[in-house]
């Protein structure tokens, strides 16, 4: 045993056998972690598979199911949250970054676990080849270890968080020019369902965040689901003020028995009036966020051709 402390010690340097310890056991906890993890079989599912009928019948089912058991199911417990509240925030944050499966939060906390265990083991690896090549103090140590397996943990929420300012400004670009065309439609005589699927599908190929939107709207609507519940989920995936704002005018509109064309007139006419408001403010903001490169780049030169012959004049003077 001291000879092989010894090698380690003479490879990886005085920290050699804390660090050989602790691959070890990190090791030993991914080996032992699927077994602690594993749910046995339900015996109701036992019984349905052995009560499901053969034949045509379960070919059908098969297609239509999943082609593979999810192999993250057994680990729902550890991968999900426990607290309803935490469960509902996080699966919202994904509707609206625009993934909607139903294992979708289970897919992302995997990935913070995977992730954060592989960052972690490069940070080790990584470790162990700068301490065999020099000394490496305690806290730099800690720091090359501890630095990549966090930053692989916070990837996917900064992701998710990217995804859905994106998207969100991506439907904050689209609404107007939908409204507009729902305008248009609500006046050539078609109800409001059928203006949504025209306008859902005149948006796919510019916009197709809203688009997606409104498909989803019209096919919950057409399976029965009542209208005002399915524009308030709309509203609620979207995360945009103005399309809270737009189900709240279209719930009163179809509350008090108002004419919904006029309704969607006004309020395409505040969208495109707030969309020029908001392209002013963009430019309004751009001088300020270029004076700093305008100095940056053009006083520096200014400077060296005004003062710069006066320089040389002045050193070749006392030079001489």
């Amino acid at each position: 045993m001291e000879a092989i402390q010894t090698a380690i010690i003479n490879v990886l340097g005085p920290f050699g056998p804390l660090m050989v310890v602790g691959l070890l056991g990190l090791l030993m906890v991914l080996l032992t972690l699927p077994v602690f993890l594993r749910r046995e079989e339900d015996p109701l599912d036992r019984l349905k598979a052995a009560s499901r009928p053969t034949g045509k019948k379960d070919k059908t089912e098969k297609l239509r199911a999943a082609s593979s058991k999810d192999k993250l199911e057994k680990y729902s417990t550890f991968l999900e949250p426990q607290n309803a509240e935490e469960y509902s925030a996080i699966k919202l944050k994904l509707l609206q970054a625009g993934y909607r499966g139903k294992n979708a939060v289970r897919i992302y906390h995997f990935l913070q676990f995977a992730l954060g265990i592989a960052g972690l083991v490069g940070g080790g690896i990584y470790a162990m080849i700068q301490m065999s090549q020099r000394t490496v103090e305690t806290q730099g140590l800690i720091m090359m270890i501890l630095i990549p397996g966090g930053i692989g943990y916070l990837f996917p929420k900064y992701w998710v968080t990217r995804r859905v300012e994106t998207r969100k400004q991506a439907i904050v670009n689209a609404f107007p020019d939908s409204l507009d065309l729902m305008l248009v439609c609500v006046e050539a005589g078609q109800s409001l369902d059928q203006s949504i699927v025209r306008v859902s599908n005149e948006l796919r190929t510019g916009f197709p965040e809203l688009a997606e939107e409104f498909e989803i709207v019209s096919q919950e609507s057409k399976a029965g689901k009542d209208k005002t519940t399915v524009l308030k989920d709309m509203a609620e995936r979207c995360g945009v003020p103005d399309i809270s704002s737009f189900v709240t005018v279209m719930v009163q509109s179809a509350q008090f028995g108002t004419s919904i064309s006029d309704a969607l007139r006004v309020y395409a006419s505040e969208m495109r009036d707030k969309r020029v408001m908001r392209a002013e403010e963009a430019a309004n903001k751009l001088p300020t966020k270029m004076t700093l490169a305008t100095m940056m780049l053009t006083v520096p030169p200014l400077m060296a051709i005004l003062i710069g012959p006066s320089i040389y004049s002045i050193a070749v003077n006392l030079g001489g």
